[in-house]
């Protein structure tokens, strides 16, 4: 992977980390395009590069991450079904990661949901309160998300609303969970990259890379999560259903026909 390959696909991770659109699925769609293969720094790449996207979530809402202890105990509540099920089930994980096959249908399945989702959950309760009980809730569907192509974003702001949150107050909640979560998935692969045979060295060599990635992903991620947060509460999900739809269509098409989007 080349320092273009790699702005490309920081890009993408910036733009759609915080979209319900499955952002690991388009990194591994952007992957088969430029004809990028999953080698050992690349897997850590699209893992890292999420610590850029973290950074904006922390920028934009650093005061309330100044509220109060409780506001971190409700995260780590929110946090303990991923972290657990990340642990147990991590290899089965990253075997799914390279299959655009269901990264396409699950782009489709989460797109026919989001076609439904405002009607199914059109009466937030007037008590916006984040409790102990909600955040493990949405915890729960941010379980789902491990699965290419379904969106942690999408999993865990659907788990909000189910939980009678306005569509405004369970997307920041997901961009906060998001937090713990993927600094914790980033921290667990650097370390075991490090520690494999030659991780120091593969590190050492494409240093720059990696730190133009997250710098990228960073402001990208920034003004993404901007323009989201005003665009839900104006028109909410339909328009991400379609899109995700059309998109899971495309890709099966291309498949059938013959492109090769293996990044394997």
């Amino acid at each position: 992977m080349n320092l273009i390959e790699a702005i490309i696909i920081a890009i993408v991770e910036g733009l759609t980390e915080f979209l319900p659109v499955s952002s690991t699925g388009h990194m591994i769609i952007t992957q088969g395009i430029l004809g990028v293969k999953s080698d050992d720094f690349v897997k850590f790449f699209t893992i890292c590069i999420q610590f850029g996207a973290i950074l904006s979530v922390l920028v934009l809402y650093w005061k309330r991450f100044l509220q109060s202890m409780s506001f971190y105990y409700k995260l780590f509540v929110a946090f303990i079904p991923a972290a657990i099920i990340g642990l147990l089930a991590g290899d089965f994980i990253d075997s799914m990661l390279e299959s655009v096959w269901v990264v396409s249908i699950m782009l489709i399945i989460g797109g026919v949901i989001m076609l439904f989702v405002d009607k199914w959950f059109n009466k937030p309760a007037t008590d916006q309160t984040i409790t102990y009980k909600k955040g493990f809730y949405i915890g729960l569907f941010q379980c789902i998300a491990m699965i290419p192509g379904v969106s942690r974003s999408m999993a865990t702001i659907v788990g909000g609303m189910a939980q009678n949150l306005s569509r405004k107050t369970a997307a920041e909640f997901s961009f906060f969970l998001a937090v713990p979560t993927m600094l914790a998935a980033t921290g667990y692969k650097f370390l075991k990259f490090i520690m494999e045979d030659g991780g120091v060295e593969l590190l050492q060599e494409n240093l720059s890379i990696l730190i133009i990635g997250n710098v990228v992903a960073f402001i990208v991620a920034v003004l993404a999560i901007k323009f989201f947060i005003s665009f839900l509460t104006k028109y909410g999900f339909k328009f991400f259903g379609y899109y995700r739809i059309i998109a899971g269509l495309i890709l099966i098409i291309l498949m059938l026909s013959g492109y090769n989007l293996s990044v394997v």
